[in-house]
């Protein structure tokens, strides 16, 4: 008589630990999943810091800013490549424009935030330099050539 009564705790016990452990794997693939996730920022974010600081640079032993402040002697092409390309792009558009369309318009990939948050904050770069006007709607339209915000 004991042996069904040992047999069904046994039972018991095993569909248990069957569904602790269905929950352990599925834990542990959502843990997975942040971790790639985590990796991907962290780099996304050294390589923005590494590329588009507005810590100044050496050059010939004087210090320079990457991204200068628009002037009337300071021209489009010593911005690096990237920001001319983000002006243009601007400059091509029919009016005033969001940073998706910019970023549509370059072949990025705006339906990940992580890929048009930093082309957003480009953007907003030039803005603060006077490269770009960036109105309260939040969109990007070039300013006049005189260089005045």
């Amino acid at each position: 008589m004991r042996a069904p009564v040992r047999c069904a705790e046994l039972d018991e016990l095993e569909e248990k630990l069957a569904k602790q452990l269905a929950e352990v794997r599925a834990e542990r693939d959502e843990l997975a999943a942040a971790e790639q996730v985590f990796d991907r920022v962290s780099e996304q974010i050294a390589d923005e810091r590494a590329s588009a600081s507005s810590v100044p640079a050496q050059v010939g032993g004087r210090a320079v800013m990457l991204i200068p402040h628009r002037t009337s002697d300071v021209e489009e092409n010593v911005l690096p490549p990237d920001y001319q390309r983000f002006l243009a792009a601007v400059r091509q558009a029919a009016g005033p424009v969001m940073a998706r369309q910019v970023g549509e318009r370059l072949g990025a990939d705006v339906t990940i935030r992580s890929k048009l948050e930093p082309l957003r904050g480009k953007l907003v770069r030039l803005d603060d330099r006077g490269w770009l006007r960036k109105p309260p709607d939040g969109r990007f339209t070039h300013p006049p050539a005189t260089g005045c915000r």
